[in-house]
C-alpha cells in the first residue's frame, strides 16, 4: 500500500513498532472530548451541522450515517475550538471508496474563525492523502508546531476527482491540558489504561502511521 507523504519530509511507522494494545486505541484517539462542539464550525457542508458528527468515539468511526459532504465545490473547512491547550500529535481521516475521499489536508493552529480567504497563507502543515476506509492511516503532526493550540483548522483542499468530498471520521491523538487558577491538569491520551475498564469488543487493523 502507498502510504503518502507530508510536505516537509518524514517516515512511516506502523503500530506494532509502538507495541499499542488494540485497547488503548480509543483513549488514544479522545480528544473529540476536548472539542468545544457548540462553536465548531465546517464551512461549505451540504447540511448544516453534519460537520460536527464525524467527530466521535474512535469505536464508533464505522458508523457511516454521520458525515459530512461539501456543497458548492471539493473543498471544506473545519474550525475546531478545544476547551483547553492541545500538544497535537496525529490525524486519522476517512471518506468514501472513491473519487470523493480527500486527497489533500491543510492544517493551520490558533485562527478562530478562519475562511477560505485565509487559506492562502501558508500552512503550519501539509498532508497529502490516501484513501483510508477503516481508519487505518495516522498522519502525524510536526509535535514542535502543534503544541500549544486551542483552536485548530482543517482544510480540506482538494480530493480524488469528484464534485465533491465526502468525510465519515476525523480522529485526534495527542494531549489535552487545563489551566486553573491553582494546578494545572494534564490529560495524556496515550497513557496506559487497564484493559479491562476500557473494553473494545472489535477485531482492530493494523495500523500504519504516516509522518
Amino acid at each position: 500500500m502507498s502510504h503518502g507523504h507530508s510536505h516537509g519530509g518524514g517516515g512511516c511507522r506502523c503500530a506494532a513498532e509502538r507495541e499499542e494494545p488494540p485497547e488503548q486505541r480509543g483513549l488514544a484517539y479522545g480528544l473529540y472530548l476536548r472539542i468545544d462542539l457548540e462553536r465548531l464550525q465546517c464551512l461549505n457542508e451540504s447540511r448544516e451541522g453534519s460537520g460536527r458528527g464525524v467527530f466521535k468515539p474512535w469505536e464508533e468511526r464505522s458508523d457511516r450515517s454521520k458525515f459530512v459532504e461539501s456543497d458548492a465545490d471539493e473543498e471544506l473547512l473545519f474550525n475546531i475550538p478545544f476547551t483547553g491547550n492541545v500538544k497535537l500529535k496525529g490525524i486519522i481521516i476517512m471518506g468514501e471508496d472513491d473519487d470523493s475521499h480527500p486527497s489533500e489536508m491543510r492544517l493551520y493552529k490558533n485562527i478562530p474563525q478562519m475562511s477560505f480567504d485565509d487559506t492562502e497563507r501558508e500552512p503550519d502543515q501539509t498532508f497529502s492523502l490516501n484513501r483510508d476506509l477503516t481508519g487505518e492511516l495516522e498522519y502525524a503532526t510536526k509535535i514542535s508546531r502543534f503544541s500549544n493550540v486551542y483552536h485548530l483548522s482543517i482544510h480540506i483542499s482538494k480530493n480524488f476527482g469528484a464534485d465533491t468530498t465526502k468525510v465519515f471520521y476525523i480522529g485526534l491523538r495527542g494531549e489535552w491540558t487545563e489551566l486553573r487558577r491553582h494546578e494545572v491538569t494534564i490529560c495524556n491520551y496515550e497513557a496506559s489504561a487497564n484493559p479491562a475498564d476500557h473494553r473494545v469488543h472489535q477485531v482492530t487493523p493494523q495500523t500504519h502511521f504516516i509522518s
